[in-house]
């Protein structure tokens, strides 16, 4: 019945979708919680920028910026992210691209809720001393995380389904797959139900434990 399997790497091109995933989760997550830092902040330019950052990219579809990180960054200004090899350079480009895209969606994500966070609990840090950045590290930001563990798991969904874009620039990865065994096989509706079959079991386990994980770190008001 799945002999039509045979001969491709299926495990190998899932695997490939979960470097992605949790190389961008990463990346995102670091770059979200500063922009979310940058958008409470004090400083006008800081926050200008940052709110010029989030509308902008999370108007722009993920293919053109993953393609921009390949046509652009790659062939026109000749960024190579220190890799020789053509597929290591798409694979580090098609991360940057999703770094880049995610992180105005973890962004908005944790700055709602750093609006959860009581305002008498930042003017207090600040009454003992404490700068923003010290209040938003030790006070603010705990709290905030905790508040977003269900919202920060659909995107890390969402990233996961948005890894198949990648394949717009050749990463091989389970869309590029899929498409060649469509290509190449007269079985259509099970390709198409193995990879579905497959991101359903990345997926559906991660926003179990994550929805588990948001409930039980909620905090009590």
């Amino acid at each position: 019945m799945f002999d039509f399997l045979q001969g491709y790497d299926v495990l190998g091109a899932f695997w490939t979708t979960v470097q992605l995933t949790a190389l961008s989760a990463v990346g995102s997550l670091v770059l979200g919680t500063l922009l979310a830092a940058m958008r409470v902040s004090p400083v006008p330019l800081m926050r200008g920028f940052g709110t010029a950052y989030v509308n902008i990219v999370r108007n722009i579809p993920l293919t053109i910026i993953i393609l921009f990180t390949s046509l652009g960054l790659a062939d026109i200004f000749g960024v190579t992210m220190g890799a020789s090899d053509f597929k290591i350079q798409g694979f580090r480009l098609a991360v940057l691209g999703l770094i880049g895209y995610t992180a105005a969606f973890v962004c908005e994500a944790i700055r709602s809720g750093i609006n959860t966070v009581p305002l008498g609990q930042a003017e207090a840090a600040r009454a003992i001393g404490l700068n923003f950045t010290q209040t938003l590290r030790l006070v603010v930001l705990p709290q905030a995380f905790r508040a977003v563990i269900g919202p920060l798991a659909n995107v890390l969904i969402a990233l996961t389904k948005n890894t198949t874009v990648a394949a717009a620039i050749g990463v091989a990865e389970a869309a590029t797959l899929m498409k060649t065994m469509i290509e190449n096989e007269a079985q259509t509706l099970a390709i198409g139900a193995v990879f579905a079959l497959g991101f359903v079991v990345l997926t559906l386990p991660m926003g179990l434990v994550l929805g588990w994980l948001g409930k039980r770190l909620a905090v009590k008001r």
